[in-house]
């Protein structure tokens, strides 16, 4: 047998055992059933193994490549034989032993074997097939199809769900909007929770991100056909840039994700949970849903349940992470690139030069602080004037200042409550519509128009306002392409929601206008929060809400890149007239 047939079989192996792995999870065993998959494991394991032996054997080059490929391959099957030695030769004398009772190790081994082997598929985009637009589009939606079916499996529910429940739960958690239609605490089995956070961290960062860079990292190289697309969506600006890109924004998220669950877990009250495996699934949980904007929890009643919602510290974590992972990759490492960079001026100050660097801080990261502090400032002030004697009325002192903070920012997509959400003031109703409607940061894991988006439109309404015919800003003029792109952006979100109120108004006419805009809003924005009309809308309404949160997760302007021919630049321009507008 030649090496590349045995590679290809030890591929479709690994994925065999993944499906066993779904299979296992998803559904109750018997005893033979168990001893089945149990021995299959080995199989998979004991394939994957001696592939990896191969591929060194036949290229031993391999051996120099990256260094912390070398160490996975070493630790991978070092573990592997230590769970083989476990299972094999330790037996049943042993079985009171801890790591033998838990058969989550066996079943790890056979997920890094799977991983291990995908790694090596070589990655090839084809332009010519799919545009990184229509890549982009086809990838949620597979990811929600698989998720949809996941979901349905027995083990994942307590009672089962409905394809189009689960559907809406796959959709909700991969475009990371937190809109239910079933409480995710109850009615999800651990492993059905499990499930909403892999969908969750897929939809945050994109399975094509998790996808290229693995296959970068243990291949070391890509084509240059698919470093065009992905650069496209990781939104790079050099070609040379893409890996180092996805490395950041894998680094950064789970930088951000394990410190955020650190803090959480430190922040809780152990007398509320039944284990402390519970206290930190639950630390973990949220510090992924926090950080993904998605606002999916584990609580009935989000932060607002009892025991939590005066727990002001761990709300001010939450508000931290959601923040951060709103901001946008590029902004937070463009932030910890300042303040880097000013650390080395102080430290170093006096012994040697550092070189000056006069945008350390570039034009789209000072734009987007900006305009998030002042939103954040203006929204915090209003709901606390305006929520002073009714939501905030059962907190006293700092806690009302933490409430009111958390109550500002989370429309702005991260989806969590500490309040009630439909006893809020009119006035507050109409700030929240505003907020999450702006929603977010560019190339964050948050959705709305966006803030630079926000912030381009105003600051072209003043530039009109003072008669100029073009938008300065930090002695930088900003191009026309951009400002096309915001009051594209801006008016098709509006069509889009306003279409959404239409069909869900006539589908559900028993639903006040207040609610079902609401929750467009909520929907397109990624948000998360409703005023309590989710799960009684009727099953087409759950369509048009499903359509709503795809479109506004992927953008109506990216659907329209990826569907309608580009037409080739010419080398002439018609005469320009201007069109009376008031």
């Amino acid at each position: 047998m030649k090496l590349k047939t045995f590679f290809k079989i030890a591929l479709f192996t690994s994925i065999l055992g993944l499906l066993a792995l779904i299979s296992d999870f998803g559904f109750s065993q018997n005893k033979l059933s168990q001893n089945l998959l149990d021995g299959f494991y080995f199989l998979v394991l004991a394939v994957g193994v001696l592939a990896t032996f191969a591929r060194y054997f036949q290229n031993r080059l391999l051996i120099k490549r990256k260094v912390f490929v070398y160490v996975f391959d070493l630790l991978s099957i070092g573990f592997t034989l230590w769970v083989f030695y476990l299972y094999l030769f330790v037996g049943e004398p042993f079985k009171t032993d801890l790591l033998l009772e838990n058969p989550i190790w066996l079943r790890l081994a056979v997920f890094l074997s799977f991983v291990r082997e995908f790694s090596e598929v070589r990655m090839n985009y084809k332009r010519t097939l799919l545009n990184p637009a229509q890549l982009f589009v086809a990838s949620f939606l597979i990811i929600i199809l698989l998720g949809s079916f996941l979901l349905m499996l027995p083990n994942a529910t307590y009672d089962g769900l409905s394809f189009i429940d689960a559907f809406f739960t796959s959709t909700s958690a991969v475009c990371v909007t937190g809109l239910i239609v079933v409480d995710t605490g109850t009615y999800f089995t651990e492993f059905g929770q499990i499930i909403i956070l892999i969908l969750i961290q897929i939809g945050g960062l994109g399975i094509l991100t998790f996808a290229s860079y693995f296959s970068y990292f243990f291949k070391g190289g890509a084509t240059y056909e698919n470093q065009l697309a992905l650069r496209d969506i990781t939104n790079s600006k050099m070609l040379g840039e893409v890996f180092s890109t996805l490395k950041y924004i894998i680094l950064i998220t789970l930088s951000i994700e394990l410190i955020s669950g650190l803090l959480i877990y430190s922040s809780l009250e152990s007398s509320f949970f039944n284990s402390e495996y519970e206290e930190i699934f639950f630390a973990v949980f949220h510090s992924i849903s926090a950080f993904c904007n998605a606002g999916f929890s584990t609580l009935s009643n989000s932060i607002y349940e009892d025991g939590f919602k005066f727990n002001y510290l761990l709300q001010f974590w939450i508000v931290l992470t959601f923040v951060l992972g709103g901001l946008g990759f590029p902004i937070v490492s463009n932030i910890f690139k300042y303040f880097s960079y000013r650390l080395r001026k102080l430290i170093l100050f006096g012994r040697r030069q550092i070189a000056y660097k006069p945008w350390v801080l570039n034009l789209n990261s000072r734009i987007t602080l900006i305009t998030t502090l002042t939103i954040t400032a203006v929204a915090f002030v209003l709901f606390y004037v305006l929520e002073y004697n009714n939501t905030l009325a059962e907190h006293d002192g700092i806690g009302k200042i933490v409430t009111a903070l958390f109550g500002a920012t989370t429309p702005r997509t991260a989806g969590f409550n500490s309040i009630d959400t439909s006893a809020m003031l009119f006035p507050t109703t109409m700030m929240v519509f505003l907020l999450m409607w702006i929603g977010a940061s560019p190339a964050s894991t948050g959705g709305g128009i966006k803030t630079s988006t926000f912030a381009v439109a105003t600051l072209n309404i003043l530039s009109l306002a003072k008669g100029k015919s073009r938008i300065e800003v930090f002695r930088r003029e900003i191009a026309d392409v951009t400002v096309k792109r915001a009051f594209a952006i801006i008016s098709l979100s509006l069509i889009v929601i306003g279409f959404g109120v239409m069909m869900i108004s006539a589908f559900d006419s028993d639903q006040s206008l207040m609610d079902i805009a609401f929750e467009c809003f909520s929907a397109y924005s990624t948000v998360g929060l409703s005023l309590g009309i989710t799960a009684e809308l009727s099953h087409p309404s759950k369509v048009i809400l499903i359509a709503i949160m795809f479109v506004g997760r992927v953008s109506m302007l990216t659907l329209i890149i990826a569907f309608f021919k580009k037409v080739k630049q010419k080398n002439y321009r018609y005469p320009t007239e201007e069109i009376t507008i008031n």
